[in-house]
This record gives structure tokens, sequence and C-alpha cells, in this order.
């Protein structure tokens, strides 16, 4: 009896041991896939958290903006500076070469007779007489002497009679002028050659009343 009942009780320690190990095996199991299931959601927690960017940097400070001037008044117009012209360049000086004057003519033949004045033919002092005096003069007993110049023409003739010196009266200063070109008569004046040219004769009149 009482090897059977330490057999049984044998058994029995058995028993325990076999559903401790049971349940020790099942709570290992639930441990283990408790463990899994944490594991798992937190990888998922890990994998779906959402990542926060960092904030932007604060912008650096900045200088403050400027100052509000106070109204003025607009600066005066400014005209446009005057259009320059611009000359077109001159046009361009061709210099040529120093030419040397012409050579001087040749001087003239020597004349092969010497010139001569017109000279008069006769007396002149009988182409103005006192019978030629102006009535009135004689009269009023007036004298004076007068220069004369007259124009021989080529055949010997007087062309004109012009008064160089006057009396003081002019009938006397006439009346010699018209005596002597009415009266005076003359050699031509004559060139180099010998031919006869027009000249020049000048000589005076004393007017004076015969005693």
């Amino acid at each position: 009896m009482a090897y059977a009942d330490q057999q049984m009780s044998g058994n029995r320690i058995i028993a325990l041991i076999i559903v401790g190990l049971i349940h020790v095996a099942l709570g290992y199991a639930l441990v283990t896939g408790l463990a899994y299931e944490a594991v798992k959601k937190a990888v998922e927690r890990v994998t779906t958290v959402d990542i926060e960017e960092p904030p932007p940097p604060e912008p650096e400070n900045e200088p403050p903006p400027p100052e509000p001037q106070p109204d003025m008044a607009p600066p005066p117009p400014v005209a446009p500076p005057p259009p320059i012209s611009i000359a077109p360049a001159p046009p361009q000086i061709r210099t040529q070469p120093t030419i040397p004057p012409p050579a001087p003519p040749p001087p003239p033949p020597p004349p092969r007779v010497a010139p001569k004045a017109a000279e008069p033919r006769g007396n002149p002092g009988t182409w103005a007489t006192p019978n030629d005096y102006p009535s009135r003069a004689l009269r009023e007993e007036r004298e004076g002497t007068t220069g004369f110049r007259v124009t021989v023409s080529a055949d010997g003739r007087v062309e004109s009679c012009s008064v160089t010196r006057s009396s003081g009266h002019s009938d006397l200063d006439d009346a010699t002028c018209k005596n002597i070109q009415r009266r005076g008569r003359f050699r031509p004046a004559t060139d180099g050659n010998g031919d006869a040219v027009s000249g020049s004769w000048s000589s005076q009149v004393r007017w004076q009343i015969p005693e």
C-alpha cells in the first residue's frame, strides 16, 4: 500500500511537471507572440511617423527702409546742348613748286633820233596883242598876266587851250585862249623815230594898256 502510494505520488509529480512545462511553453509562446505583435506595431509606428521638417532659418537682419525724404522742389529742366555743326573738312591745298619769274623783256632799242616837243612857228608875241584888249577891260584900265597851256595835234594845230594862271580878270583870260587858238601855229612834236605826235606848249600873255 505504501509502495502504491509512493508510485502514485511519483506519477503525480511527473504529471505536474509536464503540466508545468506545457504552461511554460504556452506562456513562452504567448509571450513571444505578444512580443512579435508589439515589435510589429512598433515598426509600423516607426515607419508611419511623420518626419517634421526643421523650421526655415530666420531671415537675417535687413537694413531698415530709408526714411522718407521731405518734399523737395523738382530739379530745373535741363535744356539739351545745342547741336554742334561740324564743318566739312576744307579742301586740300595743293602746293606747286615755286616757278621763277619770267625774264624781263629786253630793253627797247635806243631811239634813232631825239624826241622833240612842239615848237611855235613865228613869233608867239603876235598871237595876242594890245589891239586884242577887251573894250571893257580897256575902259576900266584893267591889266594882268594870264598863263596858259595848249595841246598841239600831230598836224601842228592848237586843239585846246587851258588857263594855268589867271590874271584876275575873266575877260582877259578868255581873250588869251581865244586868240592863241585862232593864231597859234606849231611844229608838231616828234617821237624817237622822227614821227609827228601830239604834244603841248605852255606860255603866258601880259595884258598891259599901251601908253
